[in-house]
């Protein structure tokens, strides 16, 4: 039998690898991008065109590379970062595989000028799908300028998935926070289709992460910094108001390497205890420095992924650090011996007390007894004695239970008219009674599914008119989100918004849609509807329908909110009025109907 095993040529190697390394233009930023930081550079400059599926382009000013050199980068496993085995459990660069720039030039044109400090002349490389076309000396600045042009043209598969503009361009900026922010001491530049959207200069990382993600954050940030023999951890944390419905805002870096460890984010979420609710994630950036020996960081070809030798030292000493920065900074809540445990804690009223100490117990019920009473006769109205009432819709039970005092089931009728009211269950559903059984709505996602409807008719017809604000209020986002925010300008005018551009990436507004809660911050919801509207980027919906899933999530009634009984019965009705009443914008159930058959076998 003939030999069947061969050696792939070269440009087919580096495609494949291609396949792991290179996966859309934010993974052709990042590695460029890293390469100038291992190149010491003081200054980087991103230029864009058509969110990297053009032009990507990146210019330094570090130490560029000689004509051997820069003929060398394009090959498979060519590094300077490593020599021997023994450097993979010391690295202290970003690079060291080897593949990032034959991968870049297997998949894309490549065009590289670079000139190192002391030489006269410069090199220029031009590179096709691993094919080097042309090689000259050439006059050019000192440092290296790699351009990426037309990425993934010969692999039409990989180019025809890639996502939309927007949603490439928020992968961009975020590899290029992922380097801008720990490198604070480099100045940074970013260019999208002629446009300036950062300028960072060098300066501290409190400056650096204001200066990227706005000027509000200046009040919202405590520092962390604690040094020990093992380990040294220096970054910012975010106040517990300032915390988000989700994970974005959350930078992990180990020496000075942004990584992705679930494990550790938990670590810092522990240590506000109480202070956050369980759906919400508090904003960090925190720069672990450990001995490059204690770790692995060749686990995964992105170089996102790390090893730790003691994974639960680590965390526990990055939980101990945070706690330590918010009781300094007295965010913690306070311990207060002379007041009972469970006041402020929504579990009920404090105890009462005499002189002597407990309040005795006695035959007569306390007011506060006598409340809790009032309050459970509402559950229970209706389950009285008696037999069947003649309307159809009205379910009685006859009690075998005989109490004398208090009288929990009362033979009014108007406990009986009171009792086809809905009513609530822990703050969270509404139980309301149909002719078959009743229904158990879930309050947040049905009153999701209302708004997403009314917001798709609004703009529809731009019917929805403007609560004008006593006092106008000023939003800022970073320039990613202040980008979106201008796109949407003339939807959120047809919603019933009154927004306007204030510039520097900031807005001012005027007036919210009619019909919102009283005392709905304007600053929290508009921040809430973009980071929403750009987190659902991924899912390729159309601008209507995202910006109305957006803004139905952002400002619809949330669980744990008290409803009044005209509140519930105008979401009911609202609800199944609706085209689609059965699932919420983003796919969960609104309501779940129980029969009295149903509930009949259940008690058998």
């Amino acid at each position: 039998m003939a030999d069947v095993i061969q050696l792939l040529p070269d440009n087919i190697a580096n495609q494949i690898a291609a396949g792991e390394v290179i996966q859309r233009p934010a993974s052709v930023v990042k590695e460029l991008l890293e390469n100038s930081i291992d190149a010491g550079s003081s200054q980087i400059k991103l230029i864009l065109k058509d969110s990297g599926k053009t032009l990507i382009q990146v210019i330094d000013d570090g130490i560029g590379m000689s004509a051997t050199d820069a003929r060398l980068c394009f090959e498979r496993h060519a590094t300077s970062k490593i020599k021997s085995a023994e450097d993979l459990f010391k690295i202290d660069t970003k690079g060291f595989r080897g593949e990032a720039l034959a991968s870049i030039a297997a998949i894309a044109h490549v065009e590289l000028l670079t000139r190192q400090p002391h030489a006269d002349v410069g090199c220029r490389i031009v590179v096709s799908g691993s094919k080097v076309e042309k090689t000259e000396a050439v006059q050019t600045h000192q440092g290296t300028s790699f351009s990426v042009k037309n990425l993934f043209y010969n692999i039409p598969a990989r180019r025809k998935f890639l996502k939309s503009d927007p949603v490439e361009l928020k992968h961009i900026i975020e590899e290029f926070y992922r380097v801008a922010i720990i490198h604070c001491d480099i100045a940074f530049t970013l260019h999208h289709n002629g446009n300036d959207l950062y300028y960072l200069p060098k300066s501290g990382l409190k400056q650096r992460i204001v200066a990227i993600f706005g000027k509000t954050y200046n009040e919202k940030l405590l520092q962390v910094n604690e040094q020990t023999e093992l380990i040294s951890i220096e970054g910012f944390i975010t106040k517990a108001e300032a915390a988000k419905k989700s994970p974005g805002d959350q930078y992990l870096f180990v020496n000075n390497r942004f990584v992705k460890n679930n494990y550790l984010n938990h670590a810092v979420k522990n240590s506000f205890d109480n202070l956050l609710l369980k759906e919400q994630y508090p904003g960090f950036y925190i720069n672990l420095t450990i001995d490059p020996s204690k770790l692995d960081i060749n686990v995964s070809p992105t170089k996102t992924e790390v090893k730790f030798d003691d994974e639960r030292l680590v965390y526990n000493y990055l939980r101990v650090a945070i706690k330590h920065a918010l009781g300094v900074f007295v965010v913690a809540p306070t311990i207060d011996f002379d007041t009972d445990a469970n006041f402020g804690s929504g579990h009920g009223q404090p105890k009462t007390f005499t002189k002597g100490g407990y309040q005795k117990y006695n035959d007569e019920v306390s007011l506060l007894e006598k409340e809790n009473l009032k309050s459970w006769k509402s559950v229970y109205e209706g389950l009285q004695n008696g037999d069947r009432a003649q309307n159809d819709d009205v379910v009685t039970f006859k009690s075998q239970i005989s109490i004398e005092k208090p009288d929990l089931f009362p033979q009014t009728e108007a406990a009986l008219t009171n009792r086809k009211d809905p009513y609530q269950i822990h703050n969270r559903y509404i139980v309301s009674q149909i002719k078959s059984g009743f229904v158990l709505i879930d309050q947040q996602n049905a009153h999701e599914r209302i708004v997403y409807e009314e917001n798709l008719a609004a703009i529809k017809d731009q019917s929805r008119p403007v609560q004008k604000e006593l006092f106008p209020q000023m939003v800022e986002f970073d320039a990613n989100r202040a980008h979106i925010t201008i796109e949407l300008l003339p939807y959120f005018n047809k919603m019933g918004f009154e927004i306007e551009s204030f510039g520097n990436n900031s807005f001012i507004v005027h007036g919210l849609p009619m019909g919102l809660p009283g005392g709905t911050n304007a600053t929290k919801l508009i921040e809430n509807l973009v980071g929403q509207y750009s987190e659902n980027l991924e899912l390729q919906l159309g601008i209507v329908e995202n910006l109305s899933r957006s803004y139905a999530v952002s400002s619809c009634v949330k669980r744990g909110t008290v409803l009044t009984v005209e509140d519930m019965k105008s979401i009911i009705d609202k609800l199944f009025a609706c085209e689609t009443p059965y699932i919420s914008p983003t796919g969960h159930k609104c309501f779940i109907d129980f029969s009295l058959e149903d509930l009949k076998l259940k008690f058998t």
